[in-house]
């Protein structure tokens, strides 16, 4: 997995509109990618709908949240509907398949997905924060949160 203090990969992906989110667009802030494994899950669903559930917390904290599957642009918009998630970008890591996922040192190959991770990456594009969890446990953004602040 990537570690602290890395230069984080650019990449675009199609978020679940089918419109492409760029990482490096959103330099001057920092960035929180969600990776999870699949869509339509219960630990997965429980990790989107918390970014979901902080996203105005983060965005006053000048974070952006953008969660990364494996899962096609179709399914990331009937989950996103499903959840009621509106505000979250879900992005397909779908072709070339877990391509970001790799670069990011996440994918899975014998499973076909990405492992589940949260990585933030701070306002010049460098990695500030990178933890991998397993797959059954969803990731404490508790954490995450002492960082924006800088209380930890």
């Amino acid at each position: 997995m990537i570690g602290v203090n890395s230069q984080a990969p650019d990449f675009t992906l199609p978020d679940q509109f089918g419109e492409d989110v760029t990482l490096s667009d959103f330099r001057g802030k920092k960035v929180i990618l969600s990776f999870h494994p699949l869509a339509w899950t219960s630990v997965c669903e429980a990790q989107v709908r918390e970014l979901e559930a902080l996203y105005s917390e983060l965005t006053k904290l000048s974070a952006v949240p953008l969660s990364i599957s494996v899962d096609p642009v179709p399914t990331k918009r009937a989950w996103a509907k499903h959840m009621g998630v509106v505000r979250t970008s879900l992005l397909s890591d779908f072709w070339p398949h877990g391509r970001v996922a790799q670069m990011y040192g996440l994918f899975k190959k014998e499973k076909g997905i990405s492992g589940r991770a949260v990585i933030v990456v701070d306002e010049e594009g460098r990695v500030i924060y990178a933890k991998e969890y397993p797959l059954r446990e969803k990731p404490d953004m508790g954490e995450v949160l002492e960082l924006l602040r800088g209380t930890k």
